[in-house]
């Protein structure tokens, strides 16, 4: 059944929003690097590292995002409360990439709120477009998103198990969201699309490496 643009679900999504830029994040799940100990990293290294972890925490505050304007206009009961479940989860990966990059010193996005009032409006617009080009959008964002956490994994340095396990789990993570969406019905979204995703893409991973 379809489920209606109401002004209750743009108050939720809206707290949602600021609860994501603002509020601590919390997880239902213990923390994937709990109890391993930490690596001697030089100053360099924890720079580094910190940086990666910075464009892995906006990466899902643009998630949840997109999820959260996707929840929004979505004309499906279920499409919906998959867009939510998915949008939990992810804000389990907020907070272990916070509390990572604060473990090494560094901070999070000053540009986090502009990347989530623009995926927000893509999220909203994929919605808006049908279910199953929602669907298809997610499934896209989530493969892009494991191919950059490979990419990640290939950086951190090789005695830095604390980052390694955060990004492993976050890869299993992702990979269900995007079979989740392909067994609701994702569309396969054209060529170009896909192009311009992974230029979005590239501009917020070099944007937040340094800002």
């Amino acid at each position: 059944m379809p489920t209606p643009f109401t002004l209750d679900k743009l108050i939720t999504e809206f707290d949602t929003g600021l609860r994501t830029l603002l509020a601590k994040p919390h997880s239902q799940r213990a923390h994937p690097d709990f109890g391993i100990t930490e690596a001697v990293l030089s100053n360099a290294e924890k720079k580094q590292v910190s940086a990666l972890m910075r464009i892995n925490h906006t990466g899902e505050v643009c998630a949840q995002a997109l999820y959260s304007g996707q929840a929004l206009t979505a004309r499906n009961a279920a499409t919906s409360n998959a867009m939510q479940q998915a949008a939990r989860e992810e804000t389990e990966h907020l907070a272990w990439c916070e509390t990572r990059i604060h473990q090494l010193g560094g901070r999070t996005s000053v540009l986090n709120p502009l990347f989530y009032a623009g995926s927000f409006a893509l999220g909203a617009i994929a919605g808006a477009l049908g279910d199953k080009w929602s669907l298809g959008f997610l499934e896209e964002t989530e493969k892009q998103v494991g191919a950059h956490l490979a990419s990640h994994l290939d950086r951190l340095p090789e005695s830095d198990s604390k980052s390694r396990k955060i990004i492993a789990q976050m890869q299993i993570d992702e990979a269900k969201h995007a079979h989740d969406a392909k067994q609701y019905g994702a569309a396969e979204l054209p060529a170009p699309v896909k192009f311009c995703m992974k230029q979005a893409s590239k501009l917020m991973t070099t944007s937040t490496y340094y800002l």
